[in-house]
């Protein structure tokens, strides 16, 4: 496994690769690996000759500086877990390398980034097309990897690649949770073990939702969860929408999407989670 911190180095290292016909995937990661990570680069060297895995925590995504600088990093930790999984070659730019000058590009993938996240993170959505923009520029590869409990970033990454016309398949994969249901997430490392136990009621709340949505409404079940998370102990939560898996937009009635979403943002503490949940396939009777 390599590590490469330059630009000029990995494409150099690249190149000769993708000219003898070997398939290069990317894992786009900021760092402060766990399983779910994990199992995203394992999918990667399975379905590809290189793994490149990028690790860079990207300063244009974040619209709270605080978070920022609070956002774990283990660049050592990160390095062992990738080369136990596969990873052929491990990007590790400095903020300098991937923003000389400073990126002035305005992305608006409307309606998908104006809702959710994109409401309550003014400019998260731009950021994160920048960086992903940069990798895919930076890479070129063929598969590109992201994990489903980001859903809505998911969703924007594979608009952008639409409307850009980049020849990358993205690859969406199924959110890895904890033994007791916790969704994995690097913030969970800054959970105090007391945030942690009451950060179970989130995804015990959006699973048991689903047996809920069978015999009630799109209305009536938002409000269930709404009730549910702002009752647990230790939890304020931001949002929870009911939404079309595709478009993003909030459905009024179970037949309106063939793929109902739930999604959550929730504070535990001074933790901010996301987590989301699937209606699809649930025999709706309301």
């Amino acid at each position: 496994m390599e590590i490469i911190h330059r630009i000029k180095e990995l494409q150099a290292a690249l190149v000769p690769m993708r000219a003898a016909g070997k398939q290069v995937g990317l894992v786009p990661t900021m760092g402060a690996l766990h399983e779910g990570h994990a199992s995203l680069v394992g999918r990667a060297a399975r379905e590809n000759d290189l793994t490149v895995v990028s690790v860079f925590v990207n300063p244009t995504q974040f619209n709270d500086q605080n978070d920022l600088k609070k956002y774990p990093r283990t660049p050592e930790a990160d390095c062992r877990l990738l080369e136990a999984c596969g990873a052929t070659h491990v990007f590790l730019p400095s903020v300098e390398e991937m923003y000389p000058s400073p990126d002035t590009r305005q992305f608006d993938f409307a309606p998908l980034d104006k809702v959710m996240e994109g409401a309550c993170r003014p400019g998260h959505f731009n950021g994160v097309c920048q960086v992903v923009s940069k990798l895919f520029d930076i890479v070129q590869p063929h598969r590109a990897y992201f994990g489903e409990k980001d859903y809505q970033q998911l969703a924007i990454i594979r608009e952008m690649v639409r409307r850009l016309h980049y020849r990358i398949d993205i690859v969406g994969c199924p959110i890895v949770r904890a033994a007791d249901g916790l969704a994995l997430s690097s913030r969970n490392a800054r959970l105090s073990a007391t945030d942690r136990r009451e950060a179970l009621a989130i995804s015990r709340t959006l699973l048991e939702s689903r047996a809920f949505a069978a015999t009630h409404s799109v209305q009536e079940t938002k409000q269930h969860v709404e009730q549910l998370l702002a009752a647990a102990p230790g939890l304020t939560p931001e949002y929870f929408e009911i939404v079309d898996g595709t478009s993003l937009q909030t459905i009024d009635a179970w037949s309106r999407s063939e793929n109902p979403m739930g999604c959550a943002a929730v504070f535990c503490g001074p933790v901010r989670l996301i987590d989301n949940t699937s209606y699809a396939g649930v025999p709706h009777t309301a």
